[in-house]
């Protein structure tokens, strides 16, 4: 006679805010191996697939930022303390993307680490190496302690997030090629794509941490000033925008259509960028509205913040021909999205295709335990499960 079983699986998880998003974190050890069962499991925790694209019977909050996930291990690399792998969860289709990084959720991978006892520290301050599986980068994370344990209050204010933290600087290694191999995968600074929903117009295609796709607001018929909302509201806009996407992926050498229409559907992110007026602030460089997972951005996802600060530093991109440049070429650079602000320090060598190098982009962000404990996964809806 078989054994009753109970209905849920109690799975040990923590609750972390990392910038201007929000996942779900597990121990490796407490999770299948990669495959459909450990996926099944995951999906079951965030409330995917859901038509109506609330998650409501999950931890999930229906926005791409809010539908994030990170697997945490202990690294048996010399150069790195932590293994860490980023997943997107799909809102309305069963599927978890392990293709590309995600800045903001890299940004509490540290705090995490010292919390569950997977680093050792000493004084006021940690830094933890940290591994990145989907993109082979290291990651550096510089962070206060007290009493140990990761400093919560600070006077860094975050756009997007409301209140003072402390700060965590991070600094990706080394981030050219994180999804293709290649800064530029296509060897050209800028060219012409070929799309279903705008025709042929003109994009910069660069991998830097997360690869995007960058295009002028006006070439979509877009002013750039436009609100999340807004772009949402635009009877079959993001549908078009998807076309551009898929386009690039496959440009890219990140995927086949078919992968990118199905499996592979958060990358590129999309840069619509537009110049700063007179009304800006003078400090700023660049104005964008990204594209991710097919739903406009808040703010601005931070890989693709970083890819376009380094695109604003390419001689012929999209981004450069449109940016206000600064009078010193290392100087931060300033992007403006709909939330506030980014700033980030990149180190570029060279300026054109044919040298361009980025040795790394620093950006500063916060990041918060939110809730610990056991999530409840219902077992029918595990994959191979008896």
């Amino acid at each position: 006679m078989k054994t009753p079983s109970s209905p849920q699986i109690p799975l040990r998880a923590v609750f972390m805010r990392g910038g201007t998003s929000r996942a779900l974190f597990f121990r490796a050890e407490d999770l299948p191996e990669a495959g459909p069962t450990r996926d099944s499991m995951i999906l079951a925790a965030m409330g995917s697939p859901d038509p109506n694209k609330r998650q409501l019977d999950g931890m999930g909050a229906g926005t791409s930022s809010t539908s994030k996930i990170a697997i945490i291990a202990k690294s048996s690399r010399d150069d790195a303390d932590i293994d860490y792998t980023f997943g997107q969860v799909s809102i309305d289709a069963p599927v978890i993307s392990y293709k590309g990084n995600c800045g903001n959720i890299s940004s509490a991978v540290g705090p995490y680490a010292v919390e569950e006892g997977l680093v050792k520290t000493t004084g006021d301050q940690a830094i933890v190496r940290i591994h990145n599986t989907n993109t082979g980068k290291i990651i550096v994370a510089t962070f206060a302690l007290q009493d140990g344990l990761p400093m919560v209050d600070g006077d860094f204010a975050l756009d997007g997030v409301g209140g003072t933290h402390a700060p965590i600087a991070l600094s990706f290694l080394e981030p050219g090629g994180s999804s293709t191999g290649k800064t530029l995968p296509t060897g050209k600074a800028s060219e012409l794509l070929e799309t279903d929903g705008f025709g042929a117009i003109e994009v910069s295609l660069i991998d830097v941490s997360n690869p995007i796709a960058c295009v002028r607001a006006s070439d979509l018929g877009l002013t750039g000033r436009e609100s999340p909302a807004g772009i949402t509201a635009s009877d079959g806009l993001l549908d078009r925008i998807e076309t551009l996407r898929i386009s690039a992926a496959v440009r890219m050498g990140i995927c086949s259509r078919e992968e990118a229409q199905t499996s592979v559907r958060n990358l590129p992110q999309i840069a619509i960028v537009s110049p700063p007026t007179n009304d800006d602030s003078a400090n700023i460089n660049i104005v964008v509205r990204m594209i991710s997972t097919g739903q406009a951005h808040a703010s601005s996802p931070i890989t693709g913040g970083m890819c376009l600060a380094a695109t604003m530093r390419l001689t012929g991109s999209v981004a450069h021909q449109i940016a206000r440049h600064n009078s010193v070429t290392d100087q931060p650079l300033t992007i403006a999205h709909p939330s506030g602000t980014l700033v980030l320090d990149a180190d570029i060598t060279g300026t054109t295709a044919d040298d361009f190098t980025v040795n790394s982009v620093t950006v500063f962000r916060s990041a918060r335990r939110l809730m610990q404990g056991e999530v409840m996964v219902p077992r029918h809806r595990i994959s191979g499960d008896a």
